[in-house]
């Protein structure tokens, strides 16, 4: 079973309802354990925590056929989230993201041509990097297109704001550095594919093939059935617990949801790498 359906599965929180009734649930004896998947990427550390059945026809039973829309909105989650975890992984205070557009005289025809002036963006970008003995470009961007002028946002590992800008000759451009926060750069990542996917807008995303990729790992030992009772009832006891577990990790949020359909909780924990300050260099 992939954890991405349990965002449709365990779909509310014990805010958004009497918890009580379904924290009964957690001692349902079809638990058999808790599984944790890691997810770090970069300084962030994520933790899916749910739960494993003696009966595997549990799910089979519940799972019932999406709606369109309700598919839609699933992937639409899952994109984001793994746009999140690509920047985070490959990206940090030191790289620069830009948005270009275009002036009334290069306007493109079509959303095809519009993508080839970033394919031809890059090329021009890579001929520089390669004249200079540059470190190789990683890259992700976006074309968005809609009610708005089409435009491009991109995020790169490349420094030289001026070159960025200056090798961009369609139109209006603007660069920045990158600015992560407690949950790195999770903010810019949800800004560059804003808005729900649609037919005609897919959020789709372009990224380089040399891209780390988010390390993933899945352990059925870590977090015990009653300790993830424990946490469920009171997510107050996360922060030491799950320190302990990370160190060199700060606890962020926690997020407990249910289900209707099958018993148990899923637990989304988020945490970051404690900043390590950079020895001086001699003067």
């Amino acid at each position: 079973m992939h954890t991405e359906e349990f965002l449709d599965l365990y779909s509310f929180s014990g805010e958004e309802r009497n918890a009580d009734e379904y924290l009964e649930s957690l001692r349902d004896k079809n638990i058999k354990k808790y599984r944790i998947k890691t997810i770090k990427s970069g300084q962030m550390l994520e933790c899916e925590i749910y739960p494993i059945w003696n009966a595997p026809r549990i799910y089979n039973r519940a799972r019932k056929k999406p709606t369109r829309k309700a598919q839609q909105n699933l992937n639409d989650k899952n994109t984001k989230k793994k746009l999140i975890r690509l920047i985070n992984a490959n990206f940090s205070e030191e790289d620069i993201w830009a948005t270009f557009t275009y002036d009334k005289n290069n306007l493109p025809s079509s959303i095809e041509e519009a993508k080839k002036d970033m394919v031809n963006y890059l090329r021009r970008l890579n001929r520089h990097i390669k004249k200079n003995d540059l470190p190789p470009l990683k890259y992700i961007y976006v074309t968005e297109h809609g009610k708005k002028r089409v435009h491009h946002h991109i995020i790169m590992n490349f420094a030289d704001r001026d070159v960025a800008e200056a090798i961009w000759d369609r139109g209006r451009k603007q660069t920045r550095r990158l600015q992560p926060d407690d949950y790195g750069l999770e903010g810019l990542a949800r800004y560059v594919v804003k808005g729900p996917a649609t037919e005609t807008n897919q959020k789709k995303y372009t990224c380089s093939k040399n891209l780390e990729k988010p390390k993933v790992t899945t352990a059925d030992t870590k977090i015990s059935k009653k300790r993830a009772e424990k946490i469920a009832r009171d997510p107050n006891m996360a922060t030491e617990i799950f320190q302990k577990l990370y160190e060199g990790y700060l606890f962020k949020d926690i997020k407990i949801s249910y289900s209707d359909f099958v018993p148990g909780a899923y637990l989304y924990i988020r945490m970051k790498q404690k900043n390590v300050k950079k020895p001086r260099g001699k003067i």
